[in-house]
């Protein structure tokens, strides 16, 4: 073994922008040299759970030319591909984010979209060394691609027109990253990568330019890496990438080992939402071939031991209720074991605030538990309960007993409902809402779509219980009844008017409506601008009330307070004003 390990890579980007293009292609460098592409000492590439490795021989057989053929002195490099929606800020070790190096992956025509902002986030906050893969340069009009072609070569074999195109598009990423504080430049202008980002053009899809981006992302980890790199002494470390049943297996736990080694017979700590527990490494297991990882079925391969950096499959005892995105720890004395249980009991102790009052959250693992809260925190988004896994009838109920209405949500990151809670939301009568997505800034507009839209349905439900201020004109030649009840026709002049509101003149009470009809309807209410025939209880029309008089229709104080809040029209705003004076002769704070 030597003295360090290699880089971990991540590759992130938006969807559709080419990230498993460029795995599928670097997962194929070795494969038509020789016949085992699984003989890491012949130059091919090894398979891990989750990862795909590729050695330094190789980098330096594509790479030396670029890289003034200095050679590689890590052993190669680690492709983190994790599975299935694991974001990368949800992946951490000992140092941060698990990831050493990123590659963000950018579409050369679509440009900076939602996930890539999203990413450009995440690098940003865990300080990760990344490198801009502008991919698809082959779709840019006239460019003409070469399998295996250096960029350096590709561009200067473009014509004057291809070339002023991918210029064109250049700087449109220049003008989008430096919006987002980044100064980044052509990979072979760089001087100083502390101060400026890399961006390399490829094709994945025609493999060009890939050995430019693998020697970038070398340059990257020799200039700053080297400490990380050569701490690799020590008990073994790993970041559990899921938990899952394997027929035959039992439970197994997908890990990337970042640090020092482990291997069969192993004691090791893990971290499970009951906290840290102790078990020891049945078998372990690499797939064989060149099966894809997340697919290798029962084609394991059985290995005593393995060393950072690599991806293996373990089986053990006790695997239940253990997090994803948590870290394993191998122990070797109960010194060791007392440490790693409580820096686990410490890691399962989510470091998330919780509020008496607020939202619902959940996610897959612990790391995007913290990073869902955490930008709800910087919006203001009180959180009132938050766990690891998928939702379920618990977190319904949970949900649901909010006291506030816009808190009844379920804000999920990078998991799943379950049929059952589901079913409860369907038949919750508190209105429960559930939204989930792969990108926490989806969530974060959503639910502000949410609020919005709930609040106006709120405001509407309240509006129909409130009674309304209103200003009526009893219509001359429209007196149906004199008394008991008088009915008259009527024109609503402002506002609105409900049935059992009482009726006011020059300030003092003159009757109650007791029914509102129009033609042979019966209506609970009417707006401005309707003419009705409203029946008055306790009025004579001719004593008390006039034809051409004009009454204002009273309503409660404690519905005053609620209508103050509530988004009038200028008409309605006018009554309740009119009506606040005169109730305040007698009652100072009326209506406040």
């Amino acid at each position: 073994m030597s003295g360090r390990r290699q880089p971990i890579v991540s590759v992130l980007g938006h969807v559709d922008h080419g990230k498993t293009s460029l795995l599928d292609h670097i997962r194929g460098l070795g494969s038509g040299r020789q016949a085992s592409v699984m003989d890491r000492e012949a130059g091919g590439i090894t398979q891990h759970i989750g990862a795909t490795e590729v050695p330094a021989n190789l980098l330096n057989e594509l790479c030396g030319p670029l890289l003034g053929d200095k050679s590689f002195d890590s052993p190669g490099l680690l492709f983190i591909d994790t599975p299935g929606h694991h974001s990368f800020s949800t992946l951490r070790s000992r140092g941060g984010a698990l990831a050493d190096i990123a590659i963000l992956m950018v579409d050369v025509m679509e440009g900076v979209r939602p996930q890539t902002i999203e990413s450009i986030r995440i690098l940003k906050q865990a300080k990760t060394p990344f490198v801009i893969a502008a991919n698809k340069v082959d779709r840019i009009h006239g460019w003409d691609s070469v399998h295996g072609r250096s960029m350096a070569q590709a561009v200067r074999e473009q014509t004057k027109d291809a070339q002023a195109l991918f210029e064109q598009r250049y700087w449109d990423l220049v003008g989008k990253f430096a919006e987002h504080g980044f100064n980044i430049e052509m990979y072979s202008k760089v001087k100083d990568f502390t101060q400026e980002i890399a961006l390399v053009p490829i094709s994945a899809r025609e493999g060009e330019g890939i050995q430019d981006l693998l020697a970038v992302v070398i340059g990257l980890a020799e200039r700053y890496l080297e400490d990380k790199l050569t701490d690799i002494e020590g008990a073994g470390e790993g970041t559990v990438l899921e938990m899952k049943e394997e027929r035959g297996l039992g439970k197994t736990l997908d890990v990337i080992l970042y640090r020092g080694s482990v291997k069969k017979g192993d004691e090791i700590v893990l971290v499970t939402d009951e906290g840290g527990v102790s078990t020891h490494v049945r078998g372990m297991f690499a797939p064989r071939g060149m099966s894809e990882m997340r697919d290798a079925g029962n084609r394991w391969d059985d290995t005593e031991a393995a060393h950072a950096a690599s991806g293996l499959k373990i089986s053990a005892p006790d695997l239940d209720g253990v997090l994803a995105g948590t870290t394993l720890r191998v122990v070797s004395n109960d010194a060791e074991r007392q440490e790693a249980i409580s820096q686990a009991d410490a890691e399962a102790n989510l470091s998330v605030e919780l509020d008496e009052e607020g939202v619902t959250i959940k996610a897959d693992t612990v790391g995007g538990l913290e990073a869902l809260a955490k930008e709800l925190r910087a919006v203001e988004v009180p959180i009132r309960h938050a766990s690891i896994g998928k939702v379920n009838r618990r977190d319904v109920r949970s949900a649901e007993n909010s006291n506030d209405p816009l808190h009844r949500i379920i804000l999920a990151f990078a998991t799943e409902i379950l049929p059952d809670a589901e079913e409860e939301i369907e038949n919750s009568e508190n209105g429960v809402k559930y939204l989930g997505s792969d990108i926490i800034y989806h969530i974060l507009e959503e639910r502000e779509e949410w609020v919005e839209q709930r609040t106006r349905e709120l405001e509407e439900a309240s509006r129909e219980k409130v009674v309304y201020p209103g200003r009526i004109l009893l219509l001359p030649d429209h007196t149906f009844r004199v008394s008991k009840p008088a009915v008259v026709g009527v024109r609503v002049l402002a506002g609105r008017i409900h049935v059992g509101q009482r009726l006011l003149k020059n300030g003092e009470r003159v009757g109650q409506i007791k029914s509102i009809r129009s033609g042979q309807d019966s209506m609970k209410e009417a707006k401005q601008g309707s003419e009705v025939a409203v029946a008055i209880d306790g009025v004579t029309v001719g004593r008390q009330i006039d034809e051409d008089d004009v009454l204002l229709v009273d309503i409660p104080e404690s519905h005053a307070k609620k209508l103050r809040k509530m988004d009038l029209t200028s008409a309605e705003l006018e009554v309740l004003e009119e009506l606040t004076a005169i109730h305040r002769k007698d009652s100072h704070f009326w209506g406040l």
